[in-house]
């Protein structure tokens, strides 16, 4: 992957990737993990998932994909969706999140929502953490504290932000709020900078430096969570199911996925 793009072919990605596409023009970006076999776990709202089919095992959406069964595959009032990877990219080209990167690297990447400095877990526990999600869910989603991407680096670093007030792991709700920040922050240097190239260049550092004091790489205020006790430290209490039976490991869409 280079500097300026993330973007892979099909035939590259893994089991336990983070990969992503973007929607609506460049206008945002969806994330979810890879398992192989060209299906994808993510997160998405509870929005328009009533109207569905009821199984044994959970619920599929009514618009499922016509060439994979188990696409769409969720459990009652889950936001945490089984797609096949062609109805996850919905005709968009295909990228790969990056862990791991060094500072420079990461500030270089101007779009957040990219990359992040924080490694990743191996991929056998990436897959376990998606797969006990779909099972389990992943709370209520919130765009700038519990969103797509959010999901996506949970299960890649196992990592949980302390803070509930504040920003999630997203890179991409970080650039929302850091771009308006950094540009109130700058706004009284135009009276001492004539130059607007130099206001500009302060204003595109501040940003920068916004976006990478967010990083859930660099942030104190993190911890790692494992998956099974992730319910008890989100709050969800009593109203989620934490137990699967035997009977639900039998009627799963997927027991066993290769690439």
């Amino acid at each position: 992957m280079g500097l300026l793009t993330n973007r892979v072919e099909r035939n590259k990605v893994k089991p336990g990737d983070h990969i992503y596409t973007y929607r609506a023009v460049f206008a945002y970006s969806h994330h979810g993990i890879y398992l192989g076999g060209s299906k994808v776990v993510h997160f998405r709202p509870k929005i328009n998932l009533n109207s569905s089919t009821e199984s044994s095992s959970g619920v599929y959406d009514s618009m499922s994909c016509p060439t994979t069964p188990d696409c769409g595959f969720r459990q009652p009032n889950s936001g945490v969706v089984l797609s096949c990877l062609d109805c996850f990219l919905k005709n968009g080209s295909l990228y790969c999140f990056e862990y791991g990167v060094s500072p420079s690297v990461f500030l270089a990447k101007v779009r957040g929502g990219t990359c992040t400095t924080a490694a990743s877990d191996p991929s056998e526990t990436v897959v376990h953490r998606a797969m006990y999600l779909l099972q389990n869910g992943f709370g209520n989603y919130d765009i700038f504290q519990n969103n797509c991407e959010d999901f996506a680096m949970y299960c890649k670093t196992g990592l949980l932000i302390i803070d509930k007030e504040g920003v999630g792991r997203s890179g991409q709700a970080s650039s929302v709020i850091g771009a308006p920040l950094a540009a109130i922050l700058s706004s009284p240097l135009k009276l001492l900078m004539p130059s607007p190239v130099g206001v500009a260049t302060v204003t595109a550092g501040m940003y920068c430096m916004s976006r990478y004091a967010t990083d859930i790489g660099v942030r104190t205020d993190v911890i790692k969570v494992a998956v099974e006790d992730l319910a008890v430290n989100l709050g969800w209490g009593s109203d989620h199911e934490e137990e699967v039976t035997e009977d639900d490991d039998s009627d799963s869409p997927i027991t066993q996925i290769t690439r």
